[in-house]
């Protein structure tokens, strides 16, 4: 007699098969449903992981969250991501900067002196020569 890692129930036994069937999945949700339906059929954590192409581990992982969280564990929860620092008008402001007359006395505007006279305009609160630099970059601008 085989070990059954997992119990599945009728009911998710069901969806993921219905799941699989549909044609067109994230590949991630695919291979977590096809493992949960083989470890539910009695197949080893080893033959699932080699089956998915996935490291034995993450099969043990999937098991874990399915327990857990139930068939809500085949979605990937929202992740957080940095938020953004600078609008679309605040970027949209530094470019107008960069493509006016730079200051007297200077040929042009360097990064360092257009992230300090954005400041100091009040087009953000802060901003660092590199960050300046990765704007202008994003708007194809050349400052020659």
């Amino acid at each position: 007699m085989r070990k059954q890692h997992i119990e599945l129930r009728q009911t998710d036994k069901h969806f993921l098969q219905q799941l699989l069937k549909k044609g067109s999945l994230k590949a991630i949700v695919f291979k977590r449903a096809t493992a949960l339906l083989q470890l539910g059929s009695g197949q080893t954590f080893r033959q699932v992981s080699q089956t998915l192409g996935v490291s034995y581990p993450t099969v043990l992982t999937w098991r874990d969250r399915y327990l857990a969280d139930g068939l809500a564990f085949l979605q990937d929860k929202p992740r957080s991501g940095r938020p953004i620092e600078l609008s679309g008008s605040q970027r949209a402001k530094i470019t107008a900067l960069a493509c006016s007359t730079p200051p007297e006395g200077r040929a042009r505007w360097t990064l360092r002196l257009l992230a300090d006279k954005a400041v100091e305009l009040g087009h953000c609160q802060r901003l660092s020569h590199t960050k300046a630099r990765h704007i202008l970059k994003k708007t194809n601008f050349d400052r020659i």
